[in-house]
């Protein structure tokens, strides 16, 4: 199962340092979310990380500028997806990209190809956005054998990672866990990782 973070949507002290960090730490992918920056904000947050982690980095916004940076993942909102032709979309796959994009009712799941994998949730209660509640019941199962894969976002921690192998997601997003305390991010990202492998094993 795997691991991603997502972005603080805002600026965070030392962020680059941080997501360098993470990546060092095992971090396999990394989705820069940044809604309210414009293109010269995000660029200069991109100069500032290892050049060796942009293949796992995926962008929310500025899709043009993917190219400069070696960037091969490009992550469309719901109403983004929405509004792309389907034609568009083929033609990134076609051209190499990995394509991600979010869902909040499990039966769009049918109409998400060329989509590679989303997000679904919230799962659980968000811990970022407190007015971001689950209305997911207790023995909430994915359907078996989609053709996109479906990560679990929205109020994942330590706690709750083996519930989320159980109802069937194929990884799990996290943001709280590690923004809400920038100075603790790779102690709790390295523990996150660890209670992944218990429950792995």
């Amino acid at each position: 199962m795997q691991l991603i973070v997502i972005s603080h949507p805002q600026q965070v002290i030392n962020e680059a340092a941080i997501i360098n960090q993470l990546f060092e730490a095992g971090l396999k992918r990394y989705h820069l979310r940044k809604p309210a920056w414009d293109e010269t904000q995000l660029v200069d947050l991109l100069q500032q990380i290892d050049h060796a982690f942009y293949p796992q980095i995926t962008l929310h916004q500025q899709h043009h500028i993917a190219s400069d940076f070696d960037i091969k993942k490009l992550h469309y909102t719901e109403k983004h997806r929405l509004d792309t032709e389907p034609g568009k979309l083929i033609l990134k796959k076609e051209e190499g990209y990995v394509l991600s994009t979010s869902i909040h009712n499990i039966n769009e799941l049918s109409s998400l190809p060329p989509f590679d994998y989303t997000f679904f949730g919230p799962v659980f209660n968000s811990i970022s956005k407190p007015d971001y509640q689950s209305q997911l019941p207790d023995n909430f199962q994915l359907p078996p054998n989609t053709a996109t894969q479906v990560i679990a976002l929205g109020g994942v921690g330590y706690a709750n990672l083996h519930k989320v192998k159980h109802m069937g997601f194929d990884g799990a997003a996290v943001l709280g866990t590690i923004w809400n305390n920038p100075a603790h991010a790779i102690t709790n990202f390295n523990k996150l990782q660890e209670h992944l492998l218990i429950k792995q094993t």
